[in-house]
């Protein structure tokens, strides 16, 4: 019967099969959020990072070991990794500060505001051009940031705050891993961050270190090997499919969340964060597609035949 299913989905294509990995990725990361919410009240979110980061390296060790060349645990850009492991590492404890201090489909609104701060980090940074279409839809995006944060309505959030500071930190992992990507291989950049992230975890996890029953144990685990398993999911869609096919997939993580959030912790997103979160996804949504137009159309042009000027009439 296994056997059958996995030639049904085979015969699937491409793209149909690539928002199924990406379905897949979103209900773990949700159902995921939902067990850190309810761990965090009596589990601090640094010690709930310390074992996503250990376990999570702990689960992709053996394939590492067991699939990858010895060299690729050589590099000569440690300081990169180490600036995308403690970039990491923040956006996890900043970003589960968030899930346990705001309702559900706010932190997870607030987090679709990553790549607003990557059109900023790439332009600062790297050096790419962006047209005022794309700095249109960034400046409409954090908008809708303002919306959901609605200053001078209420008082500043600490939850808020977290929210928006780790969308900073997965815009940051988000340039390094494609600065790292020119030099490093996967799976270099995988095992160094395994490593790096816990060693960084390991002081502020036991500052406020709060020693778990055997039950909060186990899903502490389970938060670290779903987080990776999560990932592979991610990257299996991209893999297979184009971009611009799975990619709107992610943002069911929205509704998994504002799902979640009703029916396990009693949360009714409110006008502000409807609004809001519209926004963000709609300028964040239209950055992607239109990043994936250029390159697209970057490829073409690359591809294309050169037309010879003595053939032509």
């Amino acid at each position: 019967m296994v056997l059958r299913l996995h030639a049904r989905l085979r015969a699937l294509p491409p793209n149909v099969r690539g928002a199924l990995w990406m379905l897949l990725g979103t209900v773990i990361w949700s159902t995921s959020d939902v067990i850190v919410k309810n761990l965090g009240h009596r589990i601090d979110p640094f010690q709930i990072a310390l074992f996503r980061c250990f376990f999570g390296g702990l689960i992709v060790l053996p394939f590492l070991l067991a699939s990858a060349n010895p060299m690729a645990f050589q590099t000569r850009r440690l300081g990169g990794h180490v600036v995308r492991a403690a970039a990491g590492y923040l956006a996890m404890a900043f970003g589960w500060y968030a899930i346990v201090h705001l309702p559900l489909a706010d932190a997870t609104a607030l987090s679709f505001s990553r790549p607003l701060f990557l059109v900023v980090l790439a332009v600062l940074f790297m050096g790419e051009i962006v047209r005022w279409r794309r700095w249109t839809a960034t400046a409409a995006g954090f908008i809708g940031v303002l919306v959901m944060a609605r200053p001078g309505l209420s008082q500043v959030d600490l939850g808020l705050v977290a929210a928006i500071g780790g969308a900073f930190c997965v815009a940051v992992v988000s340039m390094m891993i494609k600065s790292l990507a020119a030099t490093e291989r996967p799976a270099t950049i995988i095992f160094y961050f395994g490593v790096l992230s816990s060693l960084l975890a390991l002081g502020p996890a036991l500052w406020v270190w709060r020693t778990p029953s055997l039950v909060e144990f186990a899903l502490l685990v389970w938060i670290g090997a779903v987080g990776s398993l999560g990932q592979y999911f991610t990257i299996r869609a991209f893999r297979i499919a184009e971009a611009t096919a799975v990619d709107p997939f992610d943002y069911t993580r929205l509704l998994f969340a504002t799902i979640f959030g009703f029916l396990f912790f009693n949360e009714v997103p409110d006008i502000f964060t409807l609004v809001g979160a519209a926004i963000i996804v709609g300028s964040t949504f239209y950055i992607a597609r239109r990043e994936a137009r250029l390159r697209h159309a970057a490829q073409s042009a690359t591809t294309a035949p050169v037309s010879n000027p003595e053939k032509s009439p």
